[in-house]
């Protein structure tokens, strides 16, 4: 600290201590970035944090330039993860407890795992409800008084209640619940075409929904999101059409739910892919009364590259979340051109993809990105058989996270880590921000956290460079890895 009293000096005296201050401002060391970086490459780099801090760049230097402006801001994040299934509980009740809690930490812990925050537990049977026969909460025929209803199957040691209770103890999420069928004796048939909720049943399913929110409610677990039908209005699943959808929300659905006290947030039904969305949406979301009952649109991937129709649908209903709530590969049915033709996948060069497409959804508004299922074996199973229901044998899928039953051992796929650059860093809350420039083998997105730090994601497909990163106040350097991806963190 320089003082200076007027009265005590000269003019000659004062001319100097003006020009001490005018040096020592000068002179004073600009503030130094407080830059955080982790890394997951081809190289063996997974979640790893790196030594040293980004240089500043030359004023003429070629590199790539990625400029953030935190000012300019989109959509709100709601979160990432993937779902829970009774496959990925039987797959971590073989092995032994210590190991069972470390992919559980490895998932959920948001300071040294992936740390999920937002998760999708499938109402009743799907295709990965390995742990018995198909099954819905009521299969006794013409029960609309909900008796025999119960979720006895889900509190067993396989069961849903069972996972999420156990994911719980090391990380905090909210949950979206979708429904592949409703019990069978409330539909005209399961034959093709005739897989259509009866009018008279509609109240029944009102209930339906009401006591499994209240059940899993009973047993600790919030069920945030209530999602009518996973993948209706197609051959495979539910006939139901997203017209009926909106009617029972509308008379049936929102109406019993404010009855029995429950204030669960109601989503449309989640489409097959993202172009369906916007096909189909529209009947439904252009009647005010029923869009005024709507928090989200959930959108599946299956298209693999279609995201500006996201957009579109953006701008179409800009007061909605656009949710991305289920991918996967299957081997046989569903990859995307040049994917990888068997499941599971172990390659680490294959998260690249998948991050690709986290990046892609994020630019395009999504908000909350959730992946099909997080735990299967070796054999990319196990999985339900159930044809009349849409469930075929053999049915292999790709996981989050793969374990062995036989030698326990377990592989945290390329998916994991890529998808973990996001789930771990940002937070739900964050805001999208105006990133810009780059290079054609760079993909990134940038976001803005409640508590002011900027993450920058920086999927490098091409060979290793340099890349400066513009800050608005600042510029550096950072060194991308060859096909790697690189979570640059400036805390403010």
């Amino acid at each position: 600290m320089i003082k200076i009293c007027c009265n005590s000096i000269g003019v000659f005296g004062y001319a100097l201590a003006i020009s001490m201050i005018l040096l020592y401002v000068q002179c004073k060391p600009s503030k130094v970035l407080d830059i955080t970086v982790y890394t997951s490459s081809q190289d063996g780099d997974r979640l790893t944090l790196e030594n040293g801090v980004p240089s500043t760049p030359d004023e003429m230097s070629p590199l790539p330039e990625i400029k953030i402006d935190a000012e300019i801001r989109f959509q709100k994040i709601d979160g990432f993860g993937a779902t829970f299934n009774e496959a990925g509980m039987i797959c971590l009740n073989a092995l032994a407890p210590e190991a069972k809690d470390v992919v559980l930490k490895m998932l959920f812990e948001p300071d040294s795992g992936a740390g999920f925050t937002l998760m999708k537990s499938p109402i009743g049977a799907c295709d990965f409800a390995s742990a018995g026969p198909w099954y819905t909460y009521n299969d006794t025929p013409g029960d609309t008084s909900m008796n025999h209803f119960n979720i006895k199957r889900d509190l067993g040691p396989n069961g849903l209640v069972t996972f999420i209770r156990e994911a719980s103890e090391f990380g905090q999420f909210e949950i979206e619940s979708p429904m592949d069928f409703a019990p069978d004796w409330m539909y005209f048939s399961l034959k093709q075409g005739e897989k259509h909720i009866r009018p008279e049943y509609y109240f029944a399913l009102a209930k339906y929904y009401s006591k499994y929110l209240k059940a899993y409610a009973e047993n600790g677990i919030t069920i945030n999101y209530l999602n009518l039908f996973n993948e209706a209005d197609n051959p495979w699943y539910s006939n139901v059409t997203y017209k009926t959808m909106g009617e029972m929300i509308k008379d049936f659905i929102v109406p019993h739910l404010k009855a029995e006290g429950l204030s669960t947030k109601i989503q449309l039904g989640e489409t097959s892919n993202r172009p369906e969305a916007l096909r189909k949406f529209p009947e439904v979301l252009d009647d005010p009364e029923v869009r005024k009952h709507i928090h989200s649109l959930t959108v599946h991937g299956y298209d693999w590259d279609q995201f500006s129709t996201l957009t579109e649908m953006h701008h179409n209903y800009p007061d909605l979340p656009i949710w991305m709530t289920e991918v996967c590969y299957v081997t046989g049915t569903l990859y995307p051109p040049n994917g990888p033709k068997k499941s599971p996948v172990y390659e680490f060069s294959d998260g690249e993809f998948w991050g690709n497409m986290i990046v892609n959804d994020m630019k395009n508004w999504v908000s909350g990105w959730i992946y099909w299922n997080m735990i299967l074996d070796q054999d990319g199973g196990p999985w339900l058989i159930s044809p009349e229901h849409g469930d075929p044998d053999p049915n292999q899928q790709h996981p989050v996270v793969i374990i062995n039953r036989n030698t326990k051992e377990i592989t945290y796929t390329g998916l994991y880590y890529y998808l973990a650059h996001f789930s771990r860093f940002v937070k739900p809350g964050a805001y999208r921000i105006n990133c810009t420039g780059g290079s054609p083998s760079l993909n990134f997105v940038g976001f803005l956290n409640s508590d002011g730090s900027m993450i920058l994601n920086v999927i490098n497909n091409g060979n290793e460079t340099d890349c400066k990163i513009s800050w608005s106040d600042k510029t550096t350097v950072q060194r991308l890895k060859a096909h790697s991806v690189t979570t640059v963190i400036r805390k403010i």
